[in-house]
Formats: C-alpha cells, sequence, structure tokens
C-alpha cells in the first residue's frame, strides 16, 4: 500500500475517513510521515463516532457514549488503498478505513461491515452479486436568498427548465464534466454515461457494474468527489431528496444480479421471464420494502420526493421494462438479466442501501418466496400497497421489524434508530431554509 504513496512524493497529507451511518466521512488528517502508525493498525477511533447525527452530534443516551466511557475501537485500512483527492487544492490522499473492536472482530456498527456481513451469506451459497448504480444530482447556485441552477461557464445563461437528453444542458458545463471524468479515472470510479435529466440543471451518471462492495465504494467516493468538484467550480452539487418542490426529486437506482462459481447469473434460464430464482429475489426485496423504507428515505426532506407520477415509485410492485414500478426487470440478454431497484433517493448511505436490497433478496432466495404477477402500464394508477410516505412511521417499521433482523446486526438497527429518532426531533423545529441549508451539499 506504500508503493503508492512512493509512486506519488507530491502528496503532503492524508484524510483517513470511515463512513458513518449517514454517509459522511469521519475521521483524522495525517501528515504522511505519519502514516506507518494507520498502516500497521495502530489508529484508533470512537465506536461512536459512527454513530453521530447529520449534524456531528452525539447521539444522546446512546450506550456508545457515556455508558460505555466512549471507548475506542480500531481503524483499518479497506482493500481500496489510497486514493488522490482532486477536490483539494493541496496534493493529498484518502485512505477509507473500517471499524474493528479492541478484540479484533469486526464492529457491526459499521455499514462497510454490515454490507460485508451480507456478502460473506451470498458467498457461503457460493454466490457473488454483481452490482451497478444509476446516480442522480443537481449542480445549484445556492449564494443567493433562493436555489436556483449555476450560471453556464460557456454562455453565462442559467437553465431554468427541465432538458431530457439535451447535449446542450451538458456541454453547458463542460468543464466541470471533463474535471468529474479525469476525477473519476484517477480515483478508479467506473463512471460511464452522463445525462441532462428533467429537473432544473438535473444530470445522472451511470456507474458500470461490478463486485457489490466495490459498487459501494465506488457510489459513496462518487457522492463526495460531485460534491467537492462543484465547490471547486463554484457551484454546490446536491444529492438532496428533493430540493426543488416543483421539478424531479433525485433518484439512486440500483442494478443487481448474481453470478454462480462459474460465473453463469442465477437470474437466466434462457428466458425472457428469467428463472424462479429472479423471481424469489423480487419478492423478498417486495416483502422488505416498507420495513427497509428508512434506508432508502433516511432524511426529513427524503419524504418530498414520494409524489405519484413524478419519477419516483409511490406503490409497492414489479414488472418488466417499466420505470413506473419500484422493481423492474430490464429488458436485454439473458446473461444480463437483472434486477433494478428504484425506491432510493440520492441521499442514502450506499452500504445500508445495496445492504438492505441484497439482504432481502437473499432472504426471499432462501425462502423461495413468489411476487405477485408483474403490473403492466402506469404503476402510479393502480391500487397498491404503499411506500411508506411518512418519517416518523418508517422509524417506527425499521425499529420494530423481525424480518430486517435477519438482514442487519441488531447493534446497527438499534444505532440508526436512534440516530433517526434524534434528527426527526430537532428536525421539526428547523425552518424550509434551514431544511435546504441542512441537507443540500451534505447527503
Amino acid at each position: 500500500m506504500k508503493d503508492w504513496l512512493e509512486a506519488h512524493p507530491e502528496v503532503r497529507t492524508i484524510r483517513a475517513a470511515m463512513v458513518d451511518l449517514n454517509g459522511q466521512a469521519r475521521g483524522k488528517r495525517i501528515p504522511v510521515r505519519a502514516i506507518d502508525k494507520v498502516l500497521e493498525g495502530g489508529l484508533k477511533m470512537p465506536l461512536s463516532a459512527l454513530n453521530v447525527d447529520i449534524w456531528g452530534d452525539d447521539i444522546e443516551d446512546s450506550p456508545l457514549v457515556f455508558e460505555s466511557g466512549d471507548r475506542d475501537g480500531e481503524v483499518r485500512p479497506t482493500e481500496r488503498g489510497f486514493l488522490p483527492v482532486p477536490w483539494l487544492e493541496a496534493p493529498s490522499a484518502l485512505l477509507p478505513l473500517w471499524m474493528y473492536g479492541e478484540d479484533g472482530k469486526p464492529y457491526m456498527g459499521d455499514p462497510r461491515h454490515a454490507l460485508d456481513a451480507i456478502l460473506a451469506r451470498y458467498r457461503a451459497h457460493g454466490w457473488t452479486p454483481i452490482c451497478a448504480t444509476e446516480l442522480e444530482f443537481y449542480l445549484i447556485d445556492d449564494s443567493g436568498a433562493e436555489l436556483q441552477p449555476p450560471p453556464s461557464p460557456r454562455s453565462g445563461r442559467r437553465r431554468l427548465g427541465g432538458e431530457i437528453l439535451s447535449m446542450r444542458a451538458l456541454d453547458a458545463f463542460d468543464s466541470f464534466f471533463n474535471a468529474l471524468y479525469d476525477a473519476c479515472e484517477a480515483m478508479d470510479i467506473p463512471a460511464e454515461t452522463a445525462i441532462s435529466e428533467a429537473g432544473m440543471g438535473q444530470y445522472e451518471i451511470n456507474l458500470s457494474h461490478g463486485p457489490a462492495m466495490k459498487a459501494a465504494d465506488d457510489t459513496w467516493l462518487f457522492k463526495m468527489l460531485v460534491r467537492g468538484l462543484a465547490r471547486q467550480h463554484g457551484f454546490a452539487a446536491s444529492f438532496m431528496a428533493k430540493p426543488y418542490a416543483d421539478y424531479s426529486g433525485t433518484g439512486l437506482h440500483m442494478h443487481f444480479s448474481v453470478l454462480d462459481r462459474d460465473g453463469r447469473n442465477i437470474f437466466d434460464d434462457g428466458t425472457e421471464a428469467g428463472s424462479d430464482t429472479l423471481r424469489s429475489a423480487i419478492a423478498g426485496c417486495l416483502d422488505a420494502m416498507q420495513d427497509e423504507t428508512l434506508i432508502f428515505a433516511p432524511h426529513g426532506s427524503s419524504y418530498d420526493r414520494f409524489v405519484p407520477g413524478a419519477h419516483a415509485p409511490t406503490g409497492i410492485s414489479w414488472a418488466y421494462e417499466n420505470r413506473t414500478a419500484a422493481i423492474r426487470v430490464p429488458a436485454g440478454p439473458g446473461k444480463a438479466r437483472r434486477v433494478e431497484h428504484r425506491v432510493a433517493g440520492g441521499d442514502v448511505n450506499p452500504y445500508l442501501f445495496m445492504g438492505a436490497v441484497l439482504g432481502a433478496a437473499l432472504v426471499g432466495i432462501e425462502d423461495r418466496l413468489t411476487p405477485p404477477p408483474p403490473v403492466t402500464g402506469n404503476a402510479y394508477a393502480l391500487e397498491l400497497p404503499r411506500v411508506t410516505d411518512d418519517w416518523g412511521r418508517a422509524i417506527g417499521q425499521f425499529e420494530t421489524s423481525g424480518l430486517l433482523r435477519r438482514i442487519f446486526p441488531r447493534e446497527l438497527i438499534r444505532n440508526y434508530t436512534m440516530t433517526k429518532k434524534q434528527e426527526r426531533q430537532y428536525f421539526a423545529e428547523l425552518s424550509e431554509e434551514e431544511r435546504i441549508d441542512l441537507y443540500l451539499d451534505t447527503v
């Protein structure tokens, strides 16, 4: 791992960071000369650092704080290794970490470890989940009293309406997207196509498919990169679920398939319908959807996105090649047969999101569940069970769900529930302007 630093002698400081329950990077700035201690496993951080609220404050009455003496865990580098930090002026590196307990065992309140535990269950079956994400985001000028799209560096004009698949809208920020793709290349983030989306100043970039943990890492790093580069270019980038009331919300879609030991897709049976295993995975995702809504919509503003007919699924259903359904099976060759989960907002923690989806799918497969028939036509117009549209109810469902105890560790469920209860309490006291300021380029 030190080979990377030797190949980059210009690097002056290291950001050693882990991911908390809200998807925020928490860690330390370390001079390069002190990095040996980190690489040798000697870096300590409080376990409670992974369980702070969206403001970065301790969770009141958390057993990780006063009750336990706010004890340390040991943080170790992930397999990702050092990465450049293109959004900072001084040459710097990011070293992703994850948390272990004093006994050397993975700390299961760490969202990355929670995902890894689910992937271990797939490995026990001889399976490997392959995942890809589609990330929507807004470019926003937040320098004035009201949010608006930033002026194009090329023309000086603002894009004041949605321009779906507009090349002009992409070209207007050509310098930003060039820098973004260069940075993705440097950070080994597999960015593919970029498009202009339906919202005012809204874009989407797809990350290509790969092993689930790398896909989660890529998604977490991409969100940090986009926000950082946008500020470098003089505006904000936001994954907030609904920054504009009158325009589409921000989604984060996940595609996944599962390969067996021989590299065969277990969702493929040679037909366009796909295998029984595919349908069992879909059934598991549908059964868990209400209980997992707090993962897909983690923040107070997340629920503004669940508006029927506004490109965010609100009915619990599945379909073949139908973007109005919560679960879509895209058309294509059998070897690429996969599930697209379309419910989550752009403000999610990618590790918890992928863990929730893959965990629910695995329960469906192991229990050989059967889904209801696929829907056809406009799913928004059908009488269907609904995605939970209230933050308080979502917290309660997450806390009491027996199903989620088959997916996530009890400690993570407890910590996440306490975090969201505290955030909901203080969110109620905020004005609309304060809520936007809180989430705009944080989540």
